[in-house]
């Protein structure tokens, strides 16, 4: 039975994204004979999320991957995603805060999803400094580029605020007079 299962778990593996029908359908055979892989359970909640657009859906299949397998690692970046996507910040950050204390998760990866959840929340200081800590932790100059991009992105917010804010206290200024 598990030959049978590693079939279409790599079925699907391989047709996502490109054919999602037939990556859905072999998923479907994959839990037929274990309901509870981590694996086609993840897979089944990306399906859900990055296509489908519904994310209580893909946080169910992710909550029950991890359920079934905390240290099923690959699925929490794409489970904080969904929060994010939904906005529910309160949930990304404790999901977030408990990741990175698990051996073997990508703590460059979970930083930057600490500094996009703290950007989406408009606290970009706290934006900045997570994503200074996920650069400490990363090791590919291609994701240090990005994160790099990133902080540059945050700056030009801290920059178009400051500058919205000066403009309203000058205005406020001269209705004063």
């Amino acid at each position: 039975m598990g030959n049978l299962l590693d079939k279409y778990l790599f079925q699907a593996l391989d047709a996502y994204p490109y054919n999602l029908e037939e990556a859905v359908e072999s998923l479907n055979y994959a839990l037929s004979y274990d309901d509870k892989n981590p694996t086609a359970l993840c897979l089944m909640g990306q399906i859900y999320a990055e296509n489908l657009r519904n994310y209580e859906t893909a946080k169910d299949y992710y909550q029950q991957a991890l359920a079934e397998d905390m240290y099923a690692l690959d699925v929490y970046p794409k489970y904080i995603n969904v929060l994010l996507w939904n906005e529910d910040y309160k949930e990304a950050e404790r999901l977030i805060d408990f990741a990175v204390t698990l051996k073997g998760t990508d703590k460059a990866v979970l930083y930057l999803k600490k500094g996009i959840l703290f950007e989406q929340k408009r606290a970009y200081r706290k934006a900045l400094q997570a994503l200074k800590t996920a650069k400490e932790f990363a090791y590919n100059n291609y994701f240090i580029s990005d994160i790099e991009g990133d902080v540059q992105r945050i700056k030009d917010k801290i920059a178009k605020k400051k500058k919205e804010k000066s403009k309203s206290s000058k205005k406020s200024k001269k209705k004063k007079k």
